[in-house]
């Protein structure tokens, strides 16, 4: 094999495939490391899932009477700090770096030690954040937006709390984000192999680079804004806090100025997954391929003139209001490109609905109904009318669950035979989905007729009158945790003594599929040379030439 040095490394530094040993080192291989995100990510998922349970068992009826209330407000802020930070950004940073070299014909990310420090940040991050229950006061309660005032309060007195520990995790994760997206944008610019030109990439390549840009210009917003919250609890500044002539709602501006663009960082790959797996198992060639890899951009430049649509209820003026209703809603017209897009590719199609396929189209229907939610959400009037209710929670968790997680766990089954060289039980991933589709809607449908009958988040106790729909939501949670078991099962014994995988078992197209599985440790003996378009099934040529056969 060439050994061909990156960044100063050779292929002395991958330990072979294979070794088990090697997800435990300091790997340079992007496809170790990718692994590793993946692994980690999904332990602090289980974790964040634990949490939920305990919300769920509690909401299940209208007293607080399960666990205390601080304990309560301490697992609802680690909850969605562990699902975003530690769940849903991870994972998806795990498949791109796996997938996108492989992809574009590359035989490692631009900067490969940058690329094993960057996740080497993520269980620091997870660490401290668990290391927090165990602070005086325990962990923060603020919410994972912390918004001060609420999170400037300190009753312990210690400097050393909750909410600090807090901040610091989120500033480190920011910065391996950073880091992370520094060496997507240049991966993806620099290195594609020769012929490889924009509009021959992956629509997956598109959309981890239109995402890794919105982390370029977005992510800085609310690491600053977490430094500069941190100072205020350890240093005696006052940037944020009323009392002593700091502005609270500014650090809203900086919070939602990334975080919701980071909507669409988690979103944007799970649309290129969407566009990687419907051709696949419908045997058609994607529908309107330039038009959705533009959309990708798209979104990604529209993506940072919407944020204030989460302040409508912070003291926007009415001008204001009204251009960021418009800007949210015209989201929806490229996001709507791509909806029609992937029904034009499955209309007609000689579908084979393979575990990938199930959970691609489950995650689809749900996307559809959360973005007419979200579209109901933009419009100022209802809003307002629904601003701090449950069916904001309803509608965000059809997003991050219905629509992210599944769409990640699609991407999973499709290459779990090219990460481990093993075939899964399709039987076990069947049962999977059907308790995590059942299981979703369960959980979360319930919520929109909760938030619209005005039951407030955030709170461990309720009014009788919401009690029902409560029940229904906790008994879908608790079955949306059981799905997960089958899973775990799946892998874990397919992994160790699965069927061996053929190289490319869907008969799929693209240059992950053309090298073995699992792939070896520089990916290609010869860069190839690529001479075809993406998606083109039914076509008789090659999409590369110059690969060992």
């Amino acid at each position: 094999m060439t050994n061909i040095p990156i960044e100063g490394i050779s292929i002395a530094d991958h330990p072979s495939p294979g070794n088990w040993k090697q997800y435990f080192s300091f790997s340079t291989d992007h496809k170790v490391i990718g692994i590793q995100y993946l692994v980690t990510s999904f332990i602090f998922f289980l974790v964040g899932g634990i949490f939920a349970m305990v919300l769920r068992g509690e909401l299940i009826t209208p007293d607080a009477d399960l666990v205390d209330r601080t304990v309560y407000n301490g697992m609802f802020t680690m909850h969605g700090t562990v699902m975003l930070f530690l769940w849903t950004f991870p994972s998806l940073v795990g498949f791109a770096n796996y997938l996108v070299p492989l992809m574009i014909g590359a035989r490692d990310m631009a900067f490969p030690r940058l690329n094993a420090v960057a996740f080497w940040m993520v269980p620091v991050v997870g660490i401290l954040l668990m290391g927090s229950f165990l602070v005086p006061g325990g962990p923060a309660q603020a919410g994972w937006w912390s918004y001060p005032p609420v999170s400037l309060q300190n009753p312990t007195g210690n400097l050393i709390n909750g909410q600090v520990v807090w901040l610091l995790a989120v500033a480190i994760s920011g910065v391996s984000s950073i880091m992370g997206a520094v060496n997507f944008v240049t991966t993806i610019v620099k290195m594609r192999a020769p012929g490889m030109t924009l509009f021959r990439m992956p629509l997956f390549v598109w959309a981890v680079f239109s995402a890794q840009i919105i982390q370029l210009f977005g992510l800085p917003a609310l690491t600053a804004g977490a430094v500069m919250l941190l100072l205020d609890l350890t240093a005696g500044t006052a940037f944020f806090d009323p009392s002593r002539g700091g502005n609270p709602v500014m650090f809203q501006h900086y919070f939602w100025f990334y975080s919701h663009p980071a909507v669409y960082v988690i979103i944007l790959p799970i649309f290129g997954i969407f566009s990687e797996i419907f051709p696949v198992y419908a045997r058609k060639p994607l529908f309107g391929y330039k038009v959705v890899a533009v959309s990708s951009m798209l979104i990604a430049v529209v993506s940072g003139i919407v944020w204030v649509h989460h302040m409508y209820v912070s003291g926007t003026p009415g001008w204001m209001r009204l251009i960021f209703m418009v800007t949210t809603m015209f989201v929806s017209v490229p996001t709507g490109i791509k909806v029609f897009a992937w029904v034009a590719t499955v209309w007609g199609g000689k579908l084979r609905l393979n575990t990938p396929m199930l959970f691609a189209l489950g995650a689809l229907v749900m996307f559809v109904f959360a973005g007419i939610t979200g579209i109901m959400l933009s419009s100022v009037p209802v809003d307002v009318h629904v601003n701090n209710t449950y069916f904001v929670v309803g509608h965000f968790h059809y997003v991050l669950y219905g629509t992210v997680t599944m769409g990640l766990y699609a991407a999973i089954y499709h290459w779990f035979p090219k990460m481990t060289g093993r075939m899964y039980s399709e039987g076990w991933g069947k049962l999977h989905f059907w308790l995590a589709f059942i299981g979703t809607n369960l959980n979360f449908l319930p919520m929109h007729p909760l938030g619209l009958q005005g039951m407030l988040r955030r709170v461990a106790s309720y009014a009788p009158e919401y009690q029902f729909w409560n029940i229904i939501a906790s008994l879908g949670g608790f079955l949306l945790g059981m799905s997960t078991l089958p899973f775990i099962f799946n892998m874990v014994i397919s992994w160790m003594q699965g069927e061996k995988a053929p190289d490319n078992p869907w008969q799929a197209i693209g240059l992950e599929w053309m090298v073995s599985s699992p792939p070896p440790v520089e990916n290609f003996e010869e860069i190839p040379i690529i001479i075809s378009e993406p998606y083109g099934y039914g076509k008789s040529e090659l999409l590369t030439a110059n690969l060992p056969q």
